[in-house]
């Protein structure tokens, strides 16, 4: 973590490292125990011909499922202000409080009222790509376009006001993952015009736009599905990782009676979907019960109606209420839900027809979430969470990209269609870069990013603390962690290089890693 040259034995320089490896130490033995009966699999890739391998229920808990919340955690308005923020802000703590829970709900939920015009600017300006069409893109450097799409996403997670809807559109970018490599430019269509679009929409039109996108298809090869040679692998994760989830009651013939109600469904041009009558299979065919009698090349266009009522039927399935609300009470609530809760969540997801808003909502509730116990930030979260609550002046984010490859979460590089994992057990093991990334965020003194320690020298070293507890902590930094960072801070002289480290030994302790 250090950048200075060695020092002589006798050194203060020496002292102070000690100091900081000493704190560091304690950080990682109080992670690490908690994981210790997996192996850390950071860097894993599972390719596609490992699938069969995988549990039988991906939404699994692991190690570390039940752990409770630090009891400085007591302020219910905070505790939500965690859970759906991609970390706490001075500024977000404090709109909060000021609205009361009901109120910044709400407010978060209804993000479209929410100004957000200062980062869609800032994104269009510095990442033009994001804004451009197929064409354009395509005669781009791929690279280039990845590259900005990656340092926008960065952006506007660190930045947005609307930061509920931006935990959402890291969800379903999981959940319904398209790895760059693969698709390039077509998935910056799919990020705009399928997953911000309907991040906080209803559920049914999600499906339905991502079984259109251009970046969906090729990426799992629906494009080249034709009749006489049915590609199962859209069918199946449609079914599998979409809608029903992996025990939700479909069979391998449905996902091949699937495959051929997809036929015709293919890509033109540059990345445009299109229904092809001459690709569809016309015979009869029959999907979990569904029958779909034969048709005949005359009906044309109309033959894509064949997989609209199919998807329409996934969607309003009962096992897909259960598997997504199952696994957005994981994202946002707990690893492990108890029956009772996916039931009253489910009910909701059935009584609204999808609509994510108020499934967010009953999830949200305060009960619940006073109750829940701490979730492990993930890369992602912990890079944006360290920006957030140091403050970082931030008028371009395409040189801390680097940072999360460093992590293990490089965005869209995932390669197999489930998304990167939400599991303690998976990330535990990189305790390492995390602290590489705080030293390196607390450092930002020019360029892109900055980090002002200036309110820091404004008072005394216990008010440098409280700030440092208001700003990355919400004002409940636990009575250990404080006392941690107050005698460090008092150790040394009390200047900015002593504060910078101080502030790195707080984003890389314990208490931060976690919300």
């Amino acid at each position: 973590m250090d950048q200075q040259q060695p020092l002589a034995a006798g050194d203060p320089g020496v002292e102070r490292r000690r100091d900081r490896r000493t704190f560091l130490v304690g950080a990682l033995a109080g992670v690490a125990t908690l994981g210790a009966s997996r192996p850390a699999r950071a860097q894993d890739r599972r390719k596609k011909a490992d699938r069969e391998t995988m549990p039988a229920d991906p939404l699994a808990g692991g190690v570390g499922s039940a752990i409770a919340a630090p009891s400085a955690w007591a302020n219910p308005v905070i505790r939500l202000v965690r859970r759906a923020t991609l970390g706490l802000s001075d500024a977000d703590v404090t709109a909060a409080k000021a609205m009361g829970y009901q109120g910044w709900l709400q407010y978060q939920l209804d993000y479209q009222r929410i100004d957000d015009s200062a980062v869609d600017n800032a994104v269009a300006a510095l990442w033009p790509t994001t804004t451009q069409d197929v064409n354009t893109l395509f005669s781009l450097s791929q690279g280039t376009v990845q590259t900005a799409q990656q340092a926008a996403w960065v952006y506007r997670a660190a930045l947005s006001k609307r930061q509920l809807y931006e935990r959402m559109v890291e969800f379903w970018s999981d959940h319904f993952n398209i790895e760059f490599a693969k698709v390039g430019y077509l998935k910056v269509v799919d990020d705009r015009e399928v997953i911000r679009k309907y991040a906080l929409g209803k559920f049914a039109d999600l499906v339905k736009a991502s079984s259109k996108s251009a970046a969906m298809m090729a990426y799992l090869d629906q494009n080249v599905s034709r009749a006489g040679a049915p590609n199962q692998n859209y069918a199946r994760e449609l079914m599998e990782l979409h809608t029903l989830g992996v025990n939700g009651g479909y069979t391998q013939d449905d996902v091949a009676e699937l495959s051929r109600v997809l036929t015709g469904w293919t890509i033109q041009g540059r990345g445009t979907f299109t229904f092809n009558p001459a690709l569809h299979d016309w015979g009869s065919k029959v999907v979990m019960g569904v029958a779909i009698p034969a048709g005949s090349p005359s009906l044309g266009a109309d033959g894509i109606k064949e997989g609209e009522q199919i998807i329409d039927f996934l969607c309003n399935h009962p096992s897909t209420a259960t598997f997504i609300s199952t696994k957005l009470l994981k994202w946002l609530l707990t690893p492990e839900p108890t029956q009772s809760q996916i039931n009253t969540i489910a009910g909701v997801f059935r009584a609204t027809g999808g609509d994510l808003k108020l499934v967010v909502r009953a999830i949200l509730n305060q009960g619940w979430v006073t109750a829940a116990p701490v979730k492990f930030k993930r890369p992602f979260h912990y890079l944006v969470s360290a920006l957030r609550g140091s403050n970082a002046v931030i008028t371009n984010t395409a040189a801390i990209n680097g940072q999360l490859v460093n992590l293990g979460q490089p965005l869209y590089q995932w390669e197999t269609p489930d998304g990167y994992p939400d599991l303690f057990e998976f990330w535990s093991g990189n305790l390492m870069p995390r602290w590489q990334v705080a030293s390196t965020v607390a450092n930002l003194r020019s360029g892109s990013i900055v980090v002002d320690t200036t309110p820091y020298l404004a008072g005394t070293a216990d008010a440098a603390v409280d700030l440092i507890s208001r700003n990355l902590f919400g004002g409940e930094l636990d009575v250990a962690t404080r006392a941690n960072l107050l005698t460090y801070l008092k150790a040394g002289t009390f200047n900015e290089t002593r504060v910078r480290e101080t502030l790195s030994l707080a984003i890389a302790s314990e208490s931060f890693q976690w919300y």
